[in-house]
């Protein structure tokens, strides 16, 4: 699963769920959740309608509530290929997790839009806003959606927590994603907003002044002795002890059976449509590709390298450049061709830098490019080039670790688990070994034939574990027939159906389903000499020994074994039983649009409001997990299990189905022990009547720990500044010392207090300092990880921060557009004539206009620069189309994305063969971020024309002409 980042301190005394639409469930009501999920889907559906029609193609869907995530998918794949909704739906379910997580904060009234916090709340929006394009320029998607899931939950919260639908408001408030508008309508602090509600009443208690003077307010919140100033509106519920000081109720509208209930549907609506608008800013900043990788609507599958460099490395070095020049050659005009190239190269002392790249022939370059030399010491910095490339990578990443030597840097493996379970991705390490000396090889090289030894070869089988990769073991001379995993792994779609581990191994029986949906299934087994049988639902098997045998094709090298499946026959319940002297491993993939995601929620709030959770879950305790089905509506889970990751101990889960794909499952017991999810059920209406079995695991391995470690919350810093992280550290468990580290993939300066001291049952706080250097890039992300290990090591958490440096926000202001002429001579007959604009482009004293595009129309459009009289750069733009086309949207974005937009109609002012539009000269102000089209000649908020000018001639021509 992906990387989550904490957002707020856990206070002891202060119960964390109270201010927002409920974050992922609640009866009868819109969620956090849904909000998000039906403006991400509507607004997707828009651009791959707008791409389609850019390319003469017709995208039959309709564009309301009701779209899922498959059906968008389905239709939006015509496309671009994608044959499964794991990328999409991945890319949702991060943005709703952490619009969830942001009601963990309820010290900030700001983040809800709450205390009448409205200015503040635009100004974590539009800062916010400036992280996701900055992100996104930086390819790193992965951060972009944790921000965008941030600051959509402030946006949302506005509509249910202030008095914008009781002000009759029915369109979005934009001014909230504006930086440079100014908010000068919020009542005065001496301004009384509330009267006293009980009952019924509470649907009518804000003061009609309000209305009458258009006045903004929202509720204010507090737990226990918390105040609010005389007069003014709470937030109300239950947990908010502001409610029961006079004015008493609230006016949040959280819920229909919240205060303001009666108006939840109109603010959930607006909810979305604003959703919709700040997700329109970003497209029209970024573009329809960009916007499309923002939301995993294209392909994100990952070729991921991390490369010992060292002097013993040239033949290593030379097989990565086969094998993925092959994937990259074979794969070039496919829809299984990788999206993204990460490459990180590392010796000692040295490692990166991370090398990440959307184009194969710079991935190609970069591989070539790469020299194996140095070295002598043996170990290297393996595991510090490995949590630079967990840090860079998409989660759920495969990731291919080439080296001959142990890891210098050990003392990282705590730090790398935390990643591998906060990431899901996958760790596979190639080891070699040679099996002969070479003439060529220094003399340190001609030592020894054997570089790792047997505890640095189960460090890394043990980090493959865990993460659900695999540790392969051959000579230099074989490493060519053991990278045919690689080649498996960068197709799209791959599912997990099983995984196992056994260690210490023992002789046992497993059985596992392959259903219909699944195609080019491949079994994993590593070990040393393991005697197998293999046996399908039929009863036809085949042992180890067999090389090419009914079942399928087995590949041997050095300790893999890799059995392809024949196409035939595979539906069913199969099964295997294995025996071997030493630890094994079982891993069964195949490529299939049925998969899920999990995460674990807490609700020890309110009842039915949940909220995720950030790193471990408590062990002991019981527990519960979201869980959200991909693919389609075909699939009815039937069972959830927590399956022991070493062992055959289990535990059942309870299941509630939240309607469409989500479901909640309720745990009786979180286990101490390592383990996986399980998830079976049935696939309806694929191949035939009667529905089949299917079953995926999570490859990764999760794991709970009796410690509580929370993290105030943080998203940006600035290059040279230090940023400072306060920290809460809890045990359940016995008093002690805690040791405490922090470590970052940039390799900053951090500075945390070695350890703290906690009583039992208690909990303490720290501070951990986080220095980027003076001349970090902007838009440089960073992974900062602190950890808390129990007192004689036998218990570790921690909490992953995600964060991105970012310059100081000086510009704020959108590009301004200033009409020059408009010439619209257009007869009846259109297709006979055309029509033309000009207009000139300036930002002023901000960062510049770095792109003009046009978003409707199907003219031609051309710009060219000049100098004005004062100064300031201009840049003119010429716009002409057919008189048939008379509806044209110009975009500007300027140099850190801030986006004007320039609409025109020409339907209403050609009204006749011989009328033409007077060219006077009008500043305008840019136009608000929407898709609605005026039907008039006008531009909402600084369009070109102005309404009522234009009406009044229209009023003038159609008298004259009767």
């Amino acid at each position: 699963m992906m990387s989550l980042m904490v957002v707020a301190v856990f206070l002891t005394f202060q119960s964390p769920w109270a201010t927002a639409f409920k974050p992922l469930y609640s009866e009868g009501s819109l969620t956090h959740r849904q909000i998000t999920e039906m403006a991400i889907l509507r607004k997707t559906a828009e651009v791959c309608r707008d791409v389609a029609i850019a390319e003469g193609q017709d995208l039959k869907l309709t564009i309301d509530n009701t779209l899922t995530v498959f059906a968008v998918q389905q239709a939006c794949s015509r496309l671009h290929s994608v044959h499964s909704t794991n990328g999409f739906q991945l890319a949702i379910f991060s943005s709703y997790i952490f619009n969830a997580l942001v009601d963990i904060d309820q010290i900030h009234p700001e983040r809800h839009c709450d205390a009448e916090k409205i200015r503040e709340a635009q100004k974590l929006i539009t800062d916010g806003m400036k992280s996701v394009k900055t992100n996104i320029d930086e390819e790193s998607y992965v951060f972009a959606r944790i921000r965008l899931g941030i600051i959509c939950h402030t946006l949302q919260d506005f509509y249910s927590h202030s008095n914008w639908v009781e002000l009759d408001e029915r369109v979005p408030f934009s001014k909230l994603i504006n930086r440079d508008a100014i908010i000068d309508n919020i009542a005065g602090i001496n301004t009384k907003t509330c009267r006293n509600c009980d009952g019924d009443k509470c649907n009518d208690n804000i003061l009609p002044e309000l209305k009458e003077k258009n006045l903004l307010t929202s509720g204010y919140f507090g737990v226990f002795f918390s105040s609010k100033p005389e007069g003014k509106c709470s937030h109300g519920g239950k947990s908010d002890a502001t409610s029961f000081k006079e004015p008493t109720g609230g006016i949040n509208k959280d819920e229909i059976t919240s205060s303001h209930g009666i108006y939840h549907q109109r603010a959930a609506d607006l909810a979305i449509s604003a959703t919709m608008e700040l997700l329109e800013d970003i497209r029209l900043a970024k573009g329809n590709q960009a916007f499309l990788q923002l939301v995993g609507m294209n392909k994100t599958s990952v070729l991921a390298f991390v490369i010992d460099t060292t002097g013993s490395m040239s033949d290593d070095i030379e097989e990565a450049k086969r094998v993925s020049f092959n994937i990259i050659d074979s794969r070039i005009a496919s829809a299984e061709k990788p999206s993204e190239y990460i490459l990180v190269p590392f010796n000692d002392p040295d490692f990166g830098p991370l090398i990440r790249t959307r184009n194969a022939e710079n991935f190609k370059e970069a591989i070539s490019l790469l020299t194996a030399d140095g070295g002598g010491d043996e170990p290297e910095m393996c595991l510090s080039g490995l949590q630079l490339a967990l840090g860079g990578a998409p989660p759920s990443s495969d990731i291919y670790v080439f080296t001959d030597a142990g890891a210098k840097d050990f003392e990282l493996e705590s730090t790398i688990r935390a990643m591998i379970e906060n990431t899901k991705s996958r760790v596979n390490f190639m080891l070699t070994k040679p099996f002969l000396s070479r003439k060529k090889r220094d003399s340190q090289s001609q030592r020894s034939l054997t570089r790792i030894s047997q505890p640095e070869i189960q460090l890394y089988r043990d980090l493959a574990d865990v993460s659900g990769g695999q540790a392969i073991e051959v000579t230099k001379g074989t490493l060519s027939q053991a990278t045919a995993v690689i080649t498996d792994s960068s197709a799209s779609a791959l599912v997990t159906v099983l995984q196992v581990v056994r260690n210490p191994a023992k002789a046992e029986n497993f059985s596992f389903v392959l259903d219909s949906s699944l195609s080019n299934v491949t079994m994993y087994i590593t070990g040393v000499s393991p005697v197998f049988t293999l046996y399908n639902p039929t009863g036809v098997s085949q042992s180890e020994s067999v090389t090419d045998g009914p079942l399928g094709s087995i590949q041997t090298v050095g300790n893999l074994w890799r059995i392809k499946l024949n196409s035939e026959n595979q539906t069913g319940v199969w099964s295997i039983s294995i025996n071997s002297a030493s630890s094994y491993t079982i891993k069964i993939i195949g490529q299939s649009s049925f998969d899920f995601l999990f995460n674990f929620v807490g609700s020890e709030g309110l009842q039915g409001d949940f909220v995720p959770k950030d790193n471990r879950p408590i062990s002991g305790g019981n527990g519960t997990l979201f869980l959200s089905v991909t693919g389609g509506e075909l699939i009815t889970v039937t069972d959830v299990f927590l399956v022991e990751a070493s062992g055959s101990n289990t535990v059942n889960g309870t299941i509630e189905s939240l309607g469409g794909s989500d479901y909640l499952i309720h745990l009786q017991r979180i286990p101490e022990w390592p383990f996986v999810v399980q998830l079976k059920g049935l696939l309806n209406g694929l191949t035939r009547s009667s529905p089949g079995q299917f079953q995926r695991q999570s490859p990764t391995q999760q794991r709970a720990s009796s410690i509580k470690i929370t993290a105030e919350s943080q998203s940006t810093l600035q290059a040279g500044i230090p940023l400072n992280v306060t920290f809460t550290l809890a045990s359940n468990g016995s008093a002690g010392i805690y040791t405490i580290r922090a470590r970052n993939d940039r390799g900053f300066n951090v500075i945390v207090p070695s350890s703290l001291s906690v009583e039992e049952g208690g909990s303490t706080q720290g501070t951990a300092t986080l220095t980027p250097p003076i001349n970090t890039v902007s838009g440089t992300d960073v992974t900062l990880i602190i950890e808390a290990e129990a007192p004689g090591s036998s218990d570790l958490n921690y909490v992953t921060l995600r964060l991105t440096v970012m310059d100081e926000i000086t510009d704020v202001s959108k590009p301004v557009c200033e009409r020059v002429r408009i010439k619209a001579d257009c007869p009846v007959v259109c297709s006979n004539a055309s029509w033309e604009l000009s207009a000139n482009l300036t930002d002023g004293n901000g960062t510049g206009i770095a792109k003009v595009f046009i978003n409707i129309g199907n003219g031609s459009l051309s710009t060219s620069q000049l100098m004005s009289e004062n100064g300031t750069n201009v840049t003119i733009a010429f716009y002409n189309a057919s008189c048939c086309s008379q509806e044209v949207q110009i975009v500007t974005v300027d140099g850190v994305g801030n986006v004007g937009t320039c609409f025109t109609s020409i339907k209403k002012i050609s009204v006749n063969p011989t009328t033409a539009i007077p060219t006077t000269n009008t500043t305008l102000m840019p136009a608000t971020n929407t898709t609605v089209k005026p039907s008039v000649a006008a531009m909402s908020s600084g369009g070109f024309v102005s309404f009522s000018k234009y009406f009044l001639l229209f009023i003038l021509v159609v008298f004259f002409i009767w």
